[in-house]
């Protein structure tokens, strides 16, 4: 394989994820009281919740490491953790400065409009 295509193949993605925009109002219920939740400092349901999230997949845009932190988001019927989560970033947990959603465990993720 050519060197310049070996390069192509390997570099991470320069892109991210992100696809849309969402109102906080059209997201799940659960998922806004969960956002509301981040606002107030807890209480949250999960101890994983408020840890680090590493972006490891690159699918957020790139801050360094400390700067998202994810939040579960329960799903009805669902006894386990489920796949839907807030992530946040900012320098105040309390304060974020944008949040995303994802109801797929992290394959995709929404910026959340917390205005609507």
């Amino acid at each position: 394989m050519p060197q310049e295509a070996q390069a192509r193949r390997s570099a991470p993605p320069d892109t991210t994820a992100v696809e849309a925009v969402v109102p906080l109002s059209d997201l799940p219920v659960q998922a806004q009281v969960v956002h509301q939740r981040i606002l107030t400092g807890g209480p949250f349901r999960h101890t994983q919740d408020g840890t680090v999230f590493g972006n490891r997949e690159r699918h957020l845009p790139r801050q360094p490491r400390g700067f998202y932190r994810e939040y579960t988001v329960p799903t009805p019927g669902v006894r386990h953790r489920g796949a839907r989560r807030i992530v946040c970033g900012g320098k105040e947990m309390r304060q974020p400065e944008t949040c995303f959603y994802t109801g797929d465990h992290y394959n995709s993720f929404h910026r959340i409009d917390p205005r609507h």
